[in-house]
Order: C-alpha cells, then structure tokens, then sequence
C-alpha cells in the first residue's frame, strides 16, 4: 500500500495543495511556512519535546512526518486553547491510544 502525504492551504476561497516527499527535509523557515505557522511557534514545539531535535550542520531540520504532527498540535492548541505542556501530553496520549489499537486490532 502506497501513502501520499500532502498538506492543503486554504487562503480567502485559494486553495494550494502540495505533495510531499518522505525524504524532503525541511529548515526551520520552510517547515513554519508549510504548516501555517511562525518560527517561534515551531521552536516552542521543540522546547517542549512535541517535535524532535534535529541538527543537520548546526542547522534545525524538520521530516515530513513533522508536518502531521505540528498540524495536530496546532489545532489541539486552538481547539482547546491549550499549553505547549497540554499539547504534548495529549500528543502523547492520543499516539499511545493508537498504538493500542494497531495492537488489539491485529490480535483479533
């Protein structure tokens, strides 16, 4: 089976879909830009462990993956108008709540 990963903007009725390449690695202005959001917001998703910390030559990088995860804390962060610390411990309840899915699904 074959995963396409994309990210979809819609600005004022324009809609930018863009596909995007498991391999691409990202710097910390294109990966705030593809995910809607300021580099400062993405450093903060860093110091509080919802991304990872990439060095890439003493520069941050960013996986695609990255992208889905900072999506989710984005809207976990406005649905809830919660904190960085609330984001990252509901990120991590929610995947470990998948994981046990995965693994009671595939134990029927």
């Amino acid at each position: 089976m074959t995963t396409v990963k994309y990210y979809e903007v819609v600005l004022e009725d324009i809609q930018q879909v863009e596909v995007l390449d498991e391999q691409q690695h990202y710097d910390l202005n294109s990966f705030a830009q593809v995910c809607g959001q300021s580099p400062e917001w993405v450093l903060q998703l860093i110091e509080y462990d919802i991304l990872p910390h990439r060095l890439n030559a003493s520069d941050l990088y960013f996986l695609v993956d990255d992208v889905s995860r900072a999506q989710k804390a984005y809207r976990l962060q406005r649905d809830f108008d919660a904190s960085f610390t609330a984001v990252a411990m509901m990120l991590d309840l929610i995947e470990e709540l998948e994981q046990l899915r995965r693994i009671t699904k595939y134990q029927r």
